[in-house]
């Protein structure tokens, strides 16, 4: 039975039907027997979406709604809101892949008994993957679905705090923080000092038949899907789309960051992640037997996600807390061998005044303006000795003034190994070149220690492309591996080099790579312009030879039209979307390659929907940003990921011809009358885009002229770009002695 209570806005009509939203729109003023709003604003309504599911299949306008976008449907119209839902679509995956058996039975009959049955059948998965409290500091009330105290300080004990008695009550809480085990990984603290009561709070908890009730339908869709794709793939879809449905209430790791610093951490049995977000890193790491992961965040809501996640990917024991890291670790008597976090940046707020004498300041007390140093030497208090930390940094924390007697002090005492540069656009805040620093708990002094200094900078992408992930994975990995064998490296121009610790303990010591690597080598500097100097003489004789002809001036034709939409419909051409992943990883199309016309340089984070591959012969169109572009996929692009803001026309070749379809697209005209335009940007209609009947040998005889200026339009870029390169080279040797002015 579909939920009533399930509400979808114009824009979910829109993608359950495939239309535009300017189609629910038209909808809306010219069929009186629309559903009417039960939500939203005047100016963004939302609509129930049993309703608009009817009303769709009376019209003939949905056959049926796909599973995928039925179960996302629900979730994003939760009436507790979409979070709330993804937590107990977790809860019920969880429990769908640990104990099938007890979900068919719980599940069978009525929602009511679903929704009462549903909470001590998780108790029963819950407790055993997120470990209890047993009773000790932690009194839950199922009614009012919150503890009343949780996490007191734990007393040391022999037992495992993930284990239960067999068919004991078990608590509603989970995911309390750990008592100290007996588990080689987890120590008492070396400094003597008390304790710190951690002010914090379980990632999750059983969720009560009441809270469940409502969503009731979206579990069996959830199920459903879980039995087609599986329960990992289905949460991890579902996740996806909330992430990307949110992008400014997140701030992610993108997993090929995650990956380069899951490798640079190197393997481990206890990982924490202070700061987890929607737990990336820790996502990131390779299992391993009896591995065990601890996550931590303030966000309650990433806090639970987190948790949810980590126990469907891996079987991994996981612990997760909610609350202030700095102010209220979960975790004070961990000692774990890898920490990875990415912290949040720029915080005034931290708990500077607070924590003046907190014994984790053990390189200095940081300034106000530096919570980047307060979280580095949180992760060194939480490692073993010889434990690895590795966070990503904003580039000032190795620079600014304020922290640079903390910084020194980390050079001296050998706990900070390298600095590696990111290229710009490697993770959020995507306009800045941002830090990984690798950092390990000394258990000695090393008698000449040295630091590794990396500037990846040169594999940065164009514009919105990213950059060479795996150009920068291969020199960090390299210079790093060859750098912890030997405890040097020897200097590679411009990208990385060892530094001996006494050369930086200046009064500044500024730790910025880009200012202690030698350039890249530069003999071959007049050569090499001479070398663009002659391709561009080329290019630019190139471009007088495909100068289209003079245009002779004719009547405007008089053809009949028809749409994309309506070729889509009559089986001439297939429309596609882009944005997934998929499993395997290719090289992505992005929107600025088709733009720029240059090769796919995007990537997509891993995803268990199939991504959209090209083919040669495809028309690919952009439909961001207002510009009037269609590209036809060549030989060299065929096989790349369609990525996202893209749409993908496959031409019947027996109907349409390729050249022709995009040529037309390209018409400033066309792309006007099928763009719509929001306060910040405009997106283009594919569907409503127009083009001529015309026979197929007629279409050839326009396709053929469309790509001689196509061919035209490339030489003409590539001319800017080698006159680009060749004005910068001669700027930079005329500057660094290299050219003479003469």
């Amino acid at each position: 039975m579909q939920d009533n209570a399930t509400e979808v806005t114009a824009a979910g009509i829109a993608r359950l039907a495939g239309v535009g939203r300017a189609a629910v729109s038209n909808w809306r003023r010219r069929h009186a027997d629309f559903p009417k709003p039960v939500g939203g604003t005047e100016t963004s309504p939302s609509f129930a979406l049993a309703e608009v599911e009817v009303w769709l299949r009376k019209q003939g306008k949905l056959a049926e709604v796909p599973l995928r976008e039925r179960v996302w449907q629900q979730l994003a119209g939760h009436p507790e809101g979409p979070v709330t839902a993804l937590v107990h679509a977790g809860c019920a995956l969880l429990l769908i892949h640990e104990r099938p058996t007890v979900w068919l039975d719980v599940s069978a009959g009525s929602d009511e008994r679903l929704a009462a049955m549903l909470p001590g059948a998780l108790d029963q998965v819950l407790t055993p993957r997120f470990g209890a409290a047993h009773g000790r500091g932690v009194h839950t009330d199922r009614s009012a679905g919150s503890p009343s105290a949780v996490n007191s300080p734990l007393p040391v004990n022999t037992g495992t705090a993930a284990h239960s008695e067999a068919g004991s009550p078990a608590p509603s809480a989970v995911n309390t923080p750990p008592a100290v085990n007996t588990p080689s990984a987890v120590h008492t603290p070396s400094t003597g000092s008390t304790p710190q009561v951690a002010h914090t709070a379980p990632a999750l908890h059983t969720p009560t038949g009441p809270q469940l009730l409502p969503s009731a339908p979206l579990l069996r869709g959830a199920a459903e899907l879980a039995a087609e794709t599986g329960a990992r793939q289905t949460f991890e879809f579902l996740l996806g789309r909330h992430l990307d449905a949110n992008p400014r209430q997140y701030t992610l790791t993108p997993a090929e960051l995650a990956r380069l610093m899951a490798d640079l951490a190197g393997p481990a049995r206890t990982v924490l992640d202070p700061a987890c977000g929607t737990g990336a890193l820790l996502r990131a790491v390779d299992a391993r037997p009896d591995q065990e992961l601890y996550a931590q965040d303030s966000a309650p809501d990433l806090a639970a996600l987190t948790a949810l996640r980590l126990a469907l990917n891996a079987r991994a024991t996981v612990r997760g807390a909610v609350g202030d890291t700095l102010r209220g670790d979960a975790y004070p008597q961990l000692r774990a061998d890898a920490v990875l976090c990415h912290p949040p940046f720029n915080e005034r707020n931290w708990g500077h005044d607070e924590l003046a004498y907190d014994p984790r300041w053990e390189y200095g007390f940081p300034a106000r303006t530096e919570s980047e140093l307060a979280w580095v030497q949180h992760a060194l208090a939480r490692l073993a000795d010889g434990g690895t930390a590795v966070l990503l940094m904003p580039p000032a924390a190795a620079s600014r003034r304020s922290g640079r007697r903390i910084r020194a002090d980390l050079l001296r005492r050998g706990a900070l190994r390298a600095v590696l540069a990111l290229p710009v656009g490697a993770a959020p805040p995507y306009n800045i070149p941002l830090h990984v620093w690798v950092l390990r708990r000394p258990d000695r002094t090393p008698a000449a220690p040295e630091v590794l200094l990396a500037d990846t900078g040169r594999f940065a992408g164009e514009a919105r492309g990213g950059p060479d992930w795996q150009a920068v994975r291969d020199t960090v990995l390299d210079a790093w591996r060859t750098f912890e064998r030997a405890g040097r490296l020897e200097e590679r121009p411009g990208l990385a080099r060892s530094v001996p610790v006494i050369e930086l303990l200046d009064d500044d010591v500024d730790l910025a790579p880009a200012r202690h690597l030698p350039p890249p080598a530069v003999a071959d500097g007049v050569e090499q312009l001479a070398a663009v100097r002659e391709r561009l003489g080329e290019t630019l004789r190139l471009t007088a030879d495909l100068t289209p002809p003079p245009a002779d001036p004719v009547s405007p034709a008089r053809w009949p039209l028809t749409t994309v939409g309506e070729l889509a419909r009559g089986g001439a051409l297939m429309l596609r979307t882009g944005g997934n992943g998929g499993h395997a990883r290719v090289p992505v199309l992005t929107d600025h390659d088709v733009l720029a016309g240059t090769a796919p340089s995007g990537t997509l984070p891993e995803s268990d929907e199939e991504a959209v591959l090209t083919e040669p012969g495809d028309v690919v169109v952009p439909v961001l940003g207002g510009g009037s572009v269609a590209r036809v996929i060549d030989e060299a692009t065929g096989g790349a990921a369609l990525g996202r803001s893209l749409v993908l026309l496959r031409p019947d070749p027996t109907a349409l011809d390729p050249w022709f379809l995009s040529g037309f697209l390209r018409g400033t005209a066309n792309h006007r009358q099928a763009s719509s335009y929001a306060s910040t940007a405009t997106r283009l209609d594919v569907r409503r885009l127009q083009l001529p009947r015309l026979p197929l040998d007629e279409q050839r005889r326009y396709g053929a002229r469309f790509r001689a200026l196509d061919e035209f339009e490339r030489a003409v870029r590539h001319a800017s770009r080698l006159g680009e390169q060749l004005v910068r080279g001669m700027y930079d040797g005329l500057t660094d002695g290299t050219v003479a002015p003469d």
